[in-house]
């Protein structure tokens, strides 16, 4: 091919790959350049001759807004949050336009470049002036990662409820596939193994203290024969069952006692206590044939029926949603037993006992109020509603170690019970309930 044919020049004109083929000649390009030029110096010309903006660019402004951002953080969501969760927080706050600050030199001014910057206070009487369209824009961005800010700040707060039975999906021990069914049993069967609050009130010789006597003998019973806790607890039941159906003089007040320990360890134990066992420690203030035939007579008073939801049931299921360790159960297991040997908490149903009992206990142990989701979905109360049962187990541990009934603080002194005793009271949960009571 002769690359000197007229016809071929298109073939190896060059291409401008930023702005296309070249149009005609070098010649007409330069003409094309200067033209350019001349209209450009003719448009800075009437620009700097057009009087300035004052706040084109308004480096106070922007500062003004990171000074006001510092000392006015927003408002962390109000949730029920952990002293050193709140103490990392509070060293950690976020300013959230302090992250993504827009800088003057940043901003691309396009035309705007060649005006010179100047401060808002010499300028007050061109206040009339709108402010340009992009500050408006970078102030509706901040406004927006504000809002941002806060919607994450609000999901980390989130509290969600927690499966406690998905670590457990392997262990047939466990039945997870019908656990929920069954705390839904127990707390519908729960209302059938409480008594009346009031049924001392039928009975002629005893009264509401003796049956602390007697329960508070009975813990420490049941630590020397070293029973298991389900036995303790369907003792005091089998015992305040019998006695709302059945009347009884104060000499056999305690031999319905050891009775009631007696079955529960045929329920409950593996190795059981023999008859003469509870002969010897009543100090043979009973025979054989005398605890024989009041185990006859409560069996038949109470139609066989043994198996009762105990406040033990619910608490070994809500020490599990509150994630507990050894410490916070023994600590748990010392306030509901400081309510078994008072009779005026019979009025709470089991299920409410152990509830207060684990909520108690962490505010015993950690000093403040917390009551997480979970636990609340899974004891189906409310913090709110274990204030007043809570209260009173504040109460009872305050005076624990005084007075004749000291069984239960004694047996939780021992390095067995890991010293739950010698913890001290959460008096501010009584405390709050007095200063409401004086406003």
């Amino acid at each position: 091919m002769d690359l000197s044919d007229e016809n071929n020049h298109s073939l190896i004109r060059p291409t401008n790959l930023q702005g296309g083929a070249e149009m005609g000649t070098r010649k007409f390009g330069v003409e094309i350049k200067n033209n350019r030029r001349r209209a450009l110096s003719v448009i800075n010309q009437s620009l700097v001759a057009a009087p300035s903006y004052p706040c084109v660019v308004n480096k106070r402004v922007l500062s003004e807004k990171n000074v006001v951002c510092e000392k006015n953080p927003p408002n962390p969501v109000h949730r029920p949050i952990t002293r050193k969760f709140a103490a990392q927080m509070a060293s950690t706050q976020i300013c959230p336009q302090e992250t993504k600050k827009p800088k003057p030199s940043d901003v691309k001014l396009s035309v705007w470049e060649d005006i010179p910057i100047t401060d808002v206070e010499e300028h007050n009487a061109a206040t009339d002036h709108p402010e340009p369209m992009f500050l408006e824009q970078i102030d509706a961005v901040l406004g927006e990662e504000d809002h941002m800010e806060e919607v994450e700040m609000e999901d980390i707060f989130e509290d969600p409820v927690m499966d406690i039975d998905n670590c457990d999906a392997k262990n047939p021990l466990a039945v997870v596939d019908y656990v929920q069914d069954l705390f839904a049993y127990y707390r519908k069967m729960e209302s059938s193994s409480c008594v009346s609050p009031n049924y001392m009130a039928q009975q002629s010789d005893i009264n509401g203290n003796m049956r602390a006597i007697l329960i508070d003998w009975l813990i420490e019973v049941h630590h020397k024969f070293d029973l298991r806790d389900e036995t303790l607890f369907l003792t005091v039941n089998l015992i305040d069952r019998f006695l709302a159906q059945h009347a009884i003089i104060r000499k056999k007040l305690q031999l319905v006692g050891l009775v009631a320990m007696l079955l529960a360890c045929k329920y409950e134990e593996v190795s059981v206590p023999v008859v003469d066992d509870f002969v010897f420690i009543s100090d043979k203030a009973y025979t054989r044939k005398e605890i024989l035939e009041m185990e006859r007579l409560m069996l038949n008073t109470l139609q066989f029926n043994m198996s009762v939801p105990t406040p033990y049931v619910f608490m070994k299921r809500f020490l599990k949603a509150a994630q507990s360790d050894r410490k916070f159960e023994l600590h748990s297991f010392f306030m509901i037993e400081l309510c078994l040997v008072e009779y005026e908490m019979l009025k709470f149903p089991p299920s409410c006992l152990a509830a207060a009992a684990v909520y108690t206990a962490h505010c015993t142990l950690y000093g403040f109020k917390q009551w997480t989701k979970t636990c609340e979905w899974y004891t189906n109360y409310s913090e709110d509603q274990l204030l007043e049962c809570s209260r009173l187990m504040v109460s009872f541990h305050q005076k624990a170690a005084t007075g004749k009934l000291t069984g239960v603080h004694r047996k939780y002194c021992t390095s067995k019970f890991g010293y739950a005793a010698k913890c001290k009271p959460a008096h501010f949960l009584v405390e709050t309930q007095q200063e409401a009571g004086h406003v």
